[in-house]
């Protein structure tokens, strides 16, 4: 078993996306970044890796077994053991994950690149295991709340942010399903379509306005997801914060 010591982890929490675990330059001054005092490291096949990466489903039992407390965190003066954490790697990309007891990885993170050269050094002459996970037996499913990676690729962390906020308020306006709201929200987006947009249903307007703000992110995507989360306050405290403090540490060095 191979082991890291004093791993620097900015955890993720509830992440089923890898886009959303941010790599090291797009870690933030006020994320609460992690010491683990030890961690075993593990060489995994691409399959495994991306299942482990991009969703939260149970964990093959063998991987499980083969790391249970063998990770340590460190607070203070206190070394504390974790059930089931360490890092993975397919060759290619590094991951760390902990289950906090579960049989799931509900916390992600990526490492520093300074450790991360040090992933591939320490795996370079080992084979990578499957851990008798099947690929076949497992499919990725993508939808509004849960945006397949074209979707999003080369936006900032704060734009995935938004973007994910912009189609939670899209996700409730599907839900209500309200024709002259639909009809007042593409006409929001899309002012020169106003003359057709009378004149189509729900299904229409919809489809119209879903596959217009669907790819990549500009200005009018952030002013109308500003306009659509207005009077909702679970949704404006998520805007407050990406449009708050934002600023990486990597620019802080």
């Amino acid at each position: 078993m191979l082991y890291m010591h004093d791993v620097w982890v900015n955890w993720f929490e509830g992440e089923e996306n890898g886009y959303n675990v941010c790599y090291f330059h797009e870690w933030r001054k006020n994320d609460g970044i992690e010491l683990l005092d030890q961690v075993p490291l593990l060489y995994i096949t691409k399959e495994l890796f991306h299942y482990i990466e991009n969703d939260m489903h149970d964990l093959p039992r063998p991987l499980l077994d083969s790391i249970y407390k063998r990770a340590y965190v460190r607070k203070g003066q206190e070394r504390n053991v974790l059930d089931y954490a360490c890092i993975v790697s397919d060759g290619a990309d590094i991951l760390v994950f902990d289950t906090i007891g579960y049989e799931i990885p509900i916390r992600k993170s990526r490492l520093i690149p300074r450790q991360e050269q040090l992933v591939y050094d320490m795996i370079k002459n080992t084979k990578p295991q499957s851990y008798k996970f099947d690929s076949k037996a497992y499919q990725k499913e993508y939808h509004m709340l849960s945006m397949s990676p074209d979707l999003v690729f080369g936006l900032t962390r704060k734009e995935r942010q938004l973007k994910h906020l912009l189609m939670m308020g899209l996700d409730q306006l599907r839900t209500t399903n309200n024709l002259e709201e639909l009809r007042y929200w593409l006409t929001e987006w899309d002012p020169k379509k106003y003359p057709y947009i009378r004149f189509m249903d729900e299904e229409e307007v919809w489809g119209a306005l879903y596959s217009g703000v669907k790819k990549g992110w500009s200005n009018a995507h952030e002013d109308l997801c500003g306009k659509l989360i207005k009077g909702q306050p679970f949704l404006e405290k998520i805007w407050e914060v990406e449009n708050g403090q934002t600023e990486n540490i990597s620019k802080q060095k």
